[in-house]
């Protein structure tokens, strides 16, 4: 096809629309607009004309502010929704951890992870500490900060994980919902180790990450260490199999034994 091709066939159209008044004219952005999902634009004209005005702004240049902000905001609106279908229990971002008040946790590794690398890779991480150590807020702010960065993210308890793989094993879709797990970008999962798994709960965990074993991400949070993952896990070459997984070539953060909540409610009580 020809380069003059495009300017060739918009020619006509733009003489036959000289004629338009300026309400007419807004009125055709505004349909216009709506026809092609454009509401950022649409929202932003009145505003853009003026600042064109002011700044005298050529043609491409007043068309590339609008189709940037229409960019940008469509960038914003996908992040929030990658966010919401992590399925989050509660909001909780990297910006607000308080490193002062856990110093087990270096923040370069975090500032690292965040960047989102490891996800890249499909690298595993381990978050280890007793309860109230920012096990919970650490993997729920990666999580958001890897939704936002573009990758797809999931979110759940290792219970409610487990008790969905027996429900679709019964109901004779445990391959649909293991691949469903197997395709996003990172799966988080918390409170590991809170609670014992029998032997069948067990093994279909291990099936999720056995599907995702150097491809894709795994996060974990647990209040146990490796050596009493026994407790949870009955059975130790499944135990062993299972820590394999979760650890080869990925990064260990020991959030330690002082609960931050505990002592946070401490001083409150303290200083009233």
């Amino acid at each position: 096809m020809s380069p003059t091709a495009p300017a060739a066939t918009i020619t006509p159209t733009l003489r036959r629309r000289r004629g338009l008044t300026e309400q007419a004219a807004v009125a055709a952005v505004d349909q216009a607009c709506r026809r092609l999902r454009l509401p950022t634009v649409r929202a932003v004209l009145d505003e853009a004309l003026t600042v064109a005005g002011k700044e005298q702004l050529s043609y491409q240049g007043f068309l590339a502010e609008l189709l940037l902000a229409e960019c940008d905001d469509r960038d914003r609106r996908s992040s929030i929704r990658r966010v919401k279908a992590a399925n989050f229990p509660r909001d909780k971002w990297l910006g607000d951890f308080d490193f002062d008040a856990n110093p087990n946790i270096n923040p370069a590794t975090i500032h690292t992870l965040a960047t989102g690398d490891w996800i890249r890779k499909g690298a595993p991480l381990c978050l280890i500490g007793d309860s109230g150590t920012g096990k919970s807020h650490l993997l729920i702010g990666l999580g958001t900060a890897a939704a936002e960065q573009g990758y797809r993210v999931k979110y759940t308890l290792a219970t409610r994980l487990v008790n969905e793989l027996v429900e679709a094993a019964d109901e004779k879709v445990l391959a649909k919902t293991i691949a469903r797990y197997g395709r996003v970008d990172l799966l988080c999962i918390d409170e590991l180790g809170y609670m014992e798994l029998d032997r069948r709960g067990a093994e279909l965990l291990f099936q999720v990450l056995t599907e995702r074993e150097e491809k894709n991400s795994i996060a974990i949070a647990s209040n146990e260490s490796f050596s009493g993952w026994t407790k949870t896990f009955s059975d130790p070459r499944l135990c062993a199999a299972i820590v394999d997984r979760l650890t080869f070539n990925g990064t260990i953060i020991e959030t330690g034994t002082d609960s931050y909540r505990l002592a946070h409610t401490i001083a409150q009580q303290t200083g009233r």
